[in-house]
């Protein structure tokens, strides 16, 4: 059995989030059904990462495995197959326990604000034509690196047995019109990135003191997080895997 890591990029807007689910419309089943018409049985893939309803990625991987032969023109058939918001970039080949989800090291996020109209933004990011102070958003991103704890930005409902997160990067980027938010830890609670993002807004806005931002992260209660800010401006950007475990696998093209 061989077993194989899929890069996969995909706007979010006409799912129901990452994941399989049961009677929904997901970028997991979408690949799932192109891989089983492709090896012509039934597949079953592993994510790395789930993302929300309507949450986009440059870059995800799932893992799955195969007894078959792999076809000559592996990415171009599925490619042909998927719907035009999913795209596969590439395949490799890995060792047998290799686990897409458990083997990541890091995972980065972008959330994108624009503060003038531009309909060429309108579903990659959140418009937000209101003065910030970003000198005041840049501490608060500072802030964040400072803690472990994430509980007060995790959404209930959850079957997570730890909040804690390593944040390594964590900080604002702005670039006329268009401010943006990075962020990258070893692993991310569900709607973590977007009540970070939604919560440091009050700070930008003078809603929020910096102290009281501290005391919301401090109090481990999600009702003190504001998670109100649209998916359709976060992106998965980036998955980090020990070096040298993926090997790619070359094929000839259309």
């Amino acid at each position: 059995m061989n077993r194989y890591f899929i890069e996969v990029g995909y706007k979010g807007a006409q799912y129901s989030g990452f994941q399989v689910q049961e009677n929904a419309h997901t970028v997991q089943a979408e690949i799932d059904h192109a891989l089983s018409t492709l090896f012509r049985e039934k597949m079953e893939s592993t994510g790395s990462s789930r993302t929300d309803a309507g949450v986009n990625a440059q870059q995800n991987f799932l893992h799955f495995d195969t007894e078959l032969p792999l076809h000559p023109q592996f990415l171009y058939k599925i490619n042909a197959i998927l719907p035009d918001d999913i795209v596969l970039r590439a395949i490799y080949q890995v060792p047998p326990d290799a686990n897409s989800r458990f083997a990541a090291l890091a995972r980065s996020y972008e959330y994108t604000l624009y503060t003038r109209k531009d309909p060429f933004l309108k579903d990659r990011g959140y418009f937000f034509p209101y003065k910030m102070d970003i000198a005041a958003l840049q501490e608060a991103a500072e802030v964040i690196k400072g803690y472990s704890d994430f509980t007060t930005f995790s959404k209930r409902n959850t079957q997570v047995k730890t909040y804690i997160c390593n944040i390594t990067e964590s900080y604002w980027t702005v670039d006329g019109e268009r401010i943006v938010y990075n962020v990258t830890a070893n692993r991310f609670l569900r709607g973590m990135v977007r009540g970070l993002v939604g919560t440091m807004l009050r700070v930008g806005r003078g809603k929020l003191s910096m102290e009281q931002f501290k005391e919301a992260i401090e109090s481990l209660d999600c009702t003190n997080a504001d998670f109100a800010v649209p998916p359709q401006g976060l992106f998965l950007m980036k998955v980090r895997y020990p070096d040298g475990l993926l090997q790619p696998i070359s094929f000839d093209r259309q």
